[in-house]
């Protein structure tokens, strides 16, 4: 086991009883991730769950209501797991990052629903969640050194997490480039993204043309 999967906290372990809104939570994560927001019923929630489906209107308003408050979930759990603190090695940050979602894909399936269903239009908590991301970036400028005259904190953010993420979004254009062989061998595919992201973060890379 990598180092980076023994920093990731593993929640299936936790064997205290779930809540309500717990079970409504979990078996929400489960269908949305299968079926998106347009095409999950909340018949279909209520009916993993256990819970009657008045208790969702009554956790959570509405679908929407939900959906959003199960990506928040989903969320608070990888910032846990896979926080960027100040002056941290940010190699090892992809890392984990890269490594979490491999072993968690929900979250990244959630945000790819997101994306369909909400388009261009404001999400749900944005102004929320657009503060999750700002105390990364400044974290992050922190944790450029040498190598923050020639990289801006934000797209940088925005780039590694893309290339953290993209094998677990995509499996299936990393079979057509790659071969199943390599893509799907985690070890493999773990070290191509750790190398370009040494590559891309090293002080001695040269200037960005503009």
């Amino acid at each position: 086991m990598s180092d980076s999967q023994l920093r990731i906290r593993d929640t299936s372990a936790d064997q205290s009883p779930l809540t309500t809104r717990e079970k409504l939570l979990r078996a929400a994560r489960e269908v949305f991730a299968e079926h998106g927001l347009a095409h999950t019923r909340i018949s279909d929630i209520a009916a993993r769950s256990g819970v009657n489906r008045e208790r969702v209107y009554g956790y959570f308003g509405s679908k929407e209501g939900l959906f959003d408050a199960v990506v928040n979930d989903a969320l608070d759990e990888l910032a846990e797991a896979v926080p960027l603190t100040a002056g941290e090695d940010l190699v090892q940050y992809v890392d984990r990052v890269h490594e979490f979602h491999r072993l968690h894909p929900q979250l990244l399936r959630l945000l790819l629903w997101e994306a369909l269903h909400y388009r261009t239009e404001p999400l749900p908590g944005e102004a929320d969640r657009q503060v999750r991301y700002r105390e990364k970036v400044k974290a992050l400028e922190q944790s450029l050194g040498a190598a923050e005259g020639r990289l801006q904190a934000a797209p940088t953010l925005f780039i590694l997490i893309g290339l953290a993420a993209w094998p677990s979004v995509v499996p299936q254009l990393a079979r057509l480039i790659l071969g199943a062989d390599e893509s799907e061998n985690p070890e493999i595919m773990r070290q191509h993204v750790l190398s370009f992201a040494e590559a891309a973060l090293r002080t001695d890379a040269p200037e960005p043309k503009a």
